[in-house]
C-alpha cells in the first residue's frame, strides 16, 4: 500500500472518528453563520470516516476519493474563516500563524487523496 493510500485511509478514519468521540473542538470551529453545528460536525465526521473506508477497496476507491475531495472543499471555507478570525480561536497553538499555515496543507491532503484514489496508479490494489 502506497503512502498516499495509507495516509488517506488512516488519517481520514482517525479524524472522522474524532468528530464523534470529541465533538466539542470541532463544534467550536464551525463558522457562526452556519446553523446546527453539532449536526454538521457529525455529518462531516461520517463523511470522512465513510470516505476513508471506501478507499480501502478497489471497487469503491474512486467514489471514496471524490467524497473526501468534496469534504475537503466543503470545509475549506471554515478553515479560511478561522484564519481570518483567529482571535476567536485562542486555543489553537501558534494562533494565526498556525491557522494560516494549515490552509495550503488542505491542498497537500487533496493531492494525496487524488493520488490514492483517482490517479492512474490508484486502480492497483
Amino acid at each position: 500500500m502506497t503512502f498516499a493510500k495509507r495516509f488517506t485511509l488512516y488519517f481520514f478514519s482517525f479524524t472522522g472518528i474524532l468528530h464523534f468521540v470529541l465533538p466539542k473542538p470541532f463544534i467550536a470551529i464551525v463558522p457562526d453563520y452556519l446553523p446546527r453545528k453539532r449536526d454538521l460536525v457529525y455529518a462531516s465526521g461520517a463523511t470522512e470516516l465513510g470516505g476513508a473506508l471506501m478507499t480501502a477497496h478497489p471497487a469503491t476507491r474512486r467514489a471514496g476519493g471524490w467524497l473526501l475531495l468534496a469534504t475537503l472543499v466543503g470545509v475549506y471555507p471554515a478553515n479560511c474563516d478561522m484564519a481570518l478570525n483567529h482571535g476567536k480561536y485562542p486555543q489553537v497553538p501558534g494562533g494565526q500563524k498556525t491557522l494560516i499555515a494549515r490552509l495550503p496543507l488542505q491542498f497537500v491532503m487533496g493531492y494525496l487523496v487524488w493520488k490514492a484514489t483517482l490517479s492512474k496508479d490508484a486502480a492497483d490494489a
